[in-house]
């Protein structure tokens, strides 16, 4: 009996005794309206049988209504594929032989494919995968900006951007979706270090607010209509973001008229009266030790528990807002577990493999390729010469939450030998060392990385080699260690730990063919630069990165990826920290919080490039390609339009180069005369193509009143003033290559 048969049984088995097909009640007639049985299943429960369901019963499920055959909640991580079972009470998996996934690539991966149609494909694909292990709740996606490159959360994020941000989200939402698997949109909000999480309040503008941090928000949930969202550790305003009235109540539920549930992150949850009149609906985490806390059920004692109960008992709380809590979670309940027209959903399918393997090649950005060293050209006498830990090192286990157990992990080294099998001789030298460990949460990689031999003595061997070689690929980065690509921490410094400079360095001054293959979820600095002739960003790639990785190398995908976040040459150029914002002052007042304000406002990314007149190291939106990419002269629909009317706009793109190639045209707008400080330009259309050499096409985009509005807050409404606007096309922030003037009337 597989998973869906027993909980088709189980949930039937719960059903109250005596139903027939002529009474059976509203909550539990599928073609009644969904608020209809929202309404009456509520109106059946008993006020403990309210309070049971807004709390959870284990590490990642609620409990359901049993007396009325309403089913439990199960969630799961992650956002990159589904996390192994752990044991009911504890974070340790527990050792099922049937839970390893297919692991996704990263989401900074999904964003830099700018590619709406492969967002949905990665969604559908996730939440297969979920529906199969019979969850109904996937957490994630991760939408929070990338403000600072320290941040170590920022690989399970989309980018700087909020423009691109939200339109990569909508499809993911969507895909997961229509399994009848909810995503649980996270982290609501301002969630933008890891550092002091837990104790940081976030002091911005409501400009910056509503321009830059809430907008993939509002995608998900009301474009894409997510049926969930996960509250974020941090604090605004003095309350924590899981029950921030602001956040919550304010705008969640009276601006955007949102009806889904507000889920707790595990632990955000810090007071019951809070919680109760703050938009809290379902709390998870709290005291994570479970059972172990002291008490025969610690879950009874969570903060929307019995000290909820107690409240109300006594009398200081009606079921008003309780009431609404279980609204929320009734409706979450039968547009998952309880949607019996929901898929069956699939697990470790060939096409999950191939959607994670074209996902993860289209995702990777080719940086630099002077001299075209790449693609590589063999043909049975090559050597070529593979250095740096992160080419054999598994990297789908560490990181946080978005740990996984995968059912199998292709290293590069293994990608690229296999790519390479009779072309070259493929050689791997460690060069240097990182991390040896490999373990999270019980899951362990069974790699022995270690090595006793001293850097000097790495970097000989990796040099002598090289010499003979006709390409040297380094294969370096970060990792999913503390302080580098991992949950809870951030990372120290802008650079490459383990002293990978000094091998970039001197494989440079020995092989002229030298190709920097970067794994990260951030930008790194690149002191050697100029001495690299090709230089590769990738990410973390799951399952299929090797091959993913060896596709671009070789040629057999054209590298069509986008950065969607800048690579800054110094820390100084990001404006958190050159404005010292970043991460945060301590108060003097015992209360252990952190106070840490925006400073750079609106400027986060490009924009303060921009603004700023600061040169990249590589800009938001840079991706080169094997072939080249000529733009015509842009068009526009007319010189002139009123605030009600959409303009077109039009580009001719030839691919003029000798293969086959997609290209992300990128459209930005810039208003030349505004009465607020307006960027420079912003990112406010993008559409990808697929020519063949020779092949042209025509672009156009549609610009409406909401491209060309700011965020005014003392009005607190999106304005568009009268003026002169313009419109610029390109490959990149800093590649504009067509550009036209219109009048807002």
């Amino acid at each position: 009996m597989n998973l869906l048969q027993k909980s088709l049984s189980c949930f039937l088995l719960c059903l109250p005794a005596a139903l027939s097909a002529d009474n059976i009640p509203a909550y539990l007639d599928e073609e009644q309206p969904l608020e209809v049985r929202v309404e009456d299943a509520l109106s059946r429960m008993t006020l403990q049988e309210k309070i049971a369901i807004i709390h959870a019963q284990s590490k990642f499920s609620s409990p359901g209504v049993p007396r009325l055959g309403i089913p439990e909640i199960w969630t799961t991580d992650g956002p990159h594929g589904i996390r192994p079972e752990v044991m009911w009470d504890e974070w340790d998996q527990a050792k099922w032989s049937n839970d390893s996934c297919v692991a996704f690539p990263a989401l900074t991966c999904l964003a830099a494919t700018w590619d709406e149609h492969l967002s949905h494909l990665y969604g559908k694909s996730i939440g297969e995968e979920a529906r199969f292990r019979d969850k109904d709740v996937l957490l994630g996606p991760g939408v929070n900006i990338y403000r600072t490159p320290l941040n170590g959360r920022n690989f399970e994020y989309m980018g700087e951007d909020p423009y691109l941000a939200s339109r990569m989200v909508v499809p993911y939402v969507k895909g997961v979706q229509e399994n009848g698997v909810a995503v649980c949109v996270k982290h609501y909000a301002l969630n933008n270090q890891e550092t002091r999480r837990h104790t940081t309040n976030v002091i911005l503008s409501d400009r910056a607010l509503y321009e830059i941090y809430l907008p993939p928000f509002y995608a998900a949930l009301t474009e894409g209509d997510a049926w969930s969202v996960m509250g974020a550790y941090d604090l605004y305003q003095n309350q924590h973001a899981c029950h921030n009235k602001r956040l919550l109540i304010d705008i969640l539920r009276n601006e955007w008229g949102w009806k889904g549930a507000v889920i707790s992150d595990w632990g955000g949850c810090h007071s019951t009266e809070e919680a109760i009149v703050n938009g809290l609906d379902l709390e998870f985490g709290s005291w994570t030790d479970g059972l172990k806390g002291g008490s025969l059920n610690a879950y009874d004692n969570y903060y929307m528990a019995y000290p909820y109960l107690k409240l109300i008992k006594e009398g200081k709380y009606t079921t008003k807002e309780l009431d609404d809590k279980v609204r929320h979670v009734l409706r979450l309940t039968m547009l998952t577990a309880m949607n019996r027209r929901k898929p069956f959903g699939s697990f470790h399918s060939p096409e999950h493999y191939a959607a994670a393997r074209q996902i993860g090649a289209e995702g990777t950005v080719l940086l630099k390729n002077d001299g075209n060293v790449l693609p590589l050209r063999c043909d049975g006498k090559q050597k070529v010469l593979v250095v740096g830990e992160n080419a054999v090192k598994m990297m789908t286990v560490g990181g946080g939450s978005s740990s996984l157990k995968a059912q199998h992990e292709i290293s590069p080294l293994k990608g690229i030998t296999y790519a390479l099998r009779n072309k070259a001789e493929v050689k791997w030298v460690r060069g240097y060392v990182g991390d040896v460990t490999g373990e999270y949460n019980g899951v362990v990689t069974g790699q022995d990385l270690s090595d006793n031999r001293s850097p000097e003595q790495l970097i000989a061997e990796a040099v002598e080699e090289s010499r003979n070689a006709d390409y040297v690929i380094f294969i370096g980065g970060l990792n999913k260690s503390n302080n580098q690509d991992c949950e809870d921490t951030d990372r120290e410094g802008l650079e490459l730990p383990y002293s990978q400079d000094a091998v970039i360095e001197a494989l440079a001054a020995v092989n002229k063919h030298l190709v920097v293959v970067n794994i990260s979820g951030n930008a790194v600095a690149m002191p050697w630069v100029k001495k690299v002739p090709a230089i590769v960003q990738t990410w973390y790639l799951g399952s299929e990165a090797g091959n993913a990785i060896a596709d671009v190398l070789t040629g057999a995908v054209n590298p069509c990826g986008k950065l969607p976040f800048t690579f800054p040459v110094s820390l100084n150029d990001v404006g958190a920290h050159a404005l010292n914002a970043y991460p945060g002052v301590e108060r003097t007042d015992g209360s252990k919080i952190w106070d840490v304000e925006y400073k750079e406002d609106i400027f986060v990314g490009y924009r303060r490039h921009d603004s700023e007149g600061i040169k990249p190291l590589f800009a938001f939106g840079h991706g080169i390609s094997y072939t080249s990419f000529d733009y015509g002269k842009l068009s526009l629909s007319a010189p002139a339009i009123s605030a009600d009317d959409t303009l077109t706009a039009s580009i001719t793109v030839k691919n003029s180069g000798s293969c086959a190639g997609k290209e992300v045209v990128q459209l930005y707008i810039s208003d030349k005369k505004s009465s607020l400080p307006r960027p420079v330009k912003e990112l406010k259309g993008f559409k990808k193509v697929s020519l063949q050499p020779g092949e042209s096409t025509t672009v156009t985009f549609s610009i409406s009143r909401s491209a060309l509005s700011y965020f005014d807050a003392d009005r607190h409404e999106w304005v568009a003033e009268p003026g002169e606007f313009q419109v610029l096309v390109g490959a990149s922030a800093a590649d504009i290559r067509s550009r036209a003037s219109f009048t807002l009337k």
